[in-house]
């Protein structure tokens, strides 16, 4: 009786020191998520915070939280201060989707032939497309603006949008890495009922490679959308400006007209309001954007 009392008092330790383990691990792995979400949200909550303030409260010391009183109406006024409405449309339909519609295009197609056709020298040439990654951007920089001055490009969107309809190494190499994923057997059973190559691609690879493909379309509309050192080069009309022009342009249309009492919230305004799209989209597509960069890497 004793003995089986003990072995019951030995268990019941075991079992409680595992629940113990299992608590503490539980805790420190939530306490660190809830420190890292924190971390990320806050550079957001004061931008947003800040866009609500007037001078007196954006360099008081200690810092305010939360303005009080707030004034919501430096989102308009920031807003309406610059033809904003103008930019957004020149980023987003000028420069954002017809980058992301070349991008797919272009790195799908490549990405395919690396993947899922075998062909002479492709092994090398895919190593080729990799090695162009190593290439600083910085040295592109004055060849390419030479190039596209040539051909009278310079002042409008082609500069940036037309090289995305030639692929990018980047995203090819993401695509390709998910096609190999893809079981071979599903092509062959297409192609032994006639199907070619760009049938098999289509109605095939593509519908199984959406969350690859999500990843491709969200990685460059975040690029397009805070690309400010592309326009700056290659766009020299206001009327031409993008969000992010637009908003270096505020920070000096606040100082012409003397409202520099108002700069610091006002850019903090059109900024957070600039940001939220981006924080909206990832939200509703963070489950296939995951997804996709999880399932790229499983296979080389």
């Amino acid at each position: 009786m004793d003995k089986q009392i003990s072995v019951y008092t030995e268990e019941s330790g075991q079992l409680r020191a595992r629940v113990v383990r299992h608590a503490a691990i539980g805790v420190i792995k939530y306490g660190l998520i809830i420190t890292l979400t924190v971390s990320f949200i806050f550079p957001f909550f004061w931008m947003a915070s800040s866009a609500m303030k007037d001078d007196a409260q954006v360099y008081t010391a200690p810092p305010v939280w939360i303005p009080n009183p707030a004034h919501p109406e430096n989102f308009i006024g920031a807003w309406s201060l610059l033809d904003f409405n103008r930019f957004t449309v020149n980023t987003v339909f000028k420069y954002a989707i017809p980058a992301v519609i070349g991008t797919l295009l272009s790195s799908v197609v490549v990405a395919y032939g690396f993947s899922r056709i075998n062909w002479p020298g492709r092994n090398i040439l895919f190593a080729i497309c990799l090695a162009t990654l190593m290439i600083p951007s910085q040295v592109r920089l004055i060849p390419l603006f030479v190039i596209f001055k040539e051909l009278g490009w310079v002042g409008t969107y082609l500069p940036l949008v037309v090289p995305t309809f030639f692929g990018n190494a980047f995203f090819i190499f993401l695509l390709r890495q998910f096609f190999l994923t893809i079981p071979t057997e599903l092509s062959d059973a297409a192609r032994v009922d006639g199907a070619n190559e760009f049938v098999i691609m289509w109605r095939i690879v593509l519908p199984l490679a959406k969350p690859a493909l999500t990843v491709v379309a969200l990685f460059t509309l975040l690029n397009t959308w805070n690309d400010y050192f592309g326009p700056l080069i290659y766009v020299n009309q206001e009327a031409q400006y993008t969000l992010a022009l637009g908003i270096n342009r505020l920070r000096g249309a606040l100082t012409e007209v003397g409202s520099q009492e108002l700069g610091f919230p006002y850019l903090m305004a059109v900024s957070t309001i600039v940001t939220l799209p981006i924080m909206i989209a990832f939200f509703f597509a963070q489950k296939t954007f995951i997804e996709g960069v999880s399932l790229t890497g499983l296979k080389g």
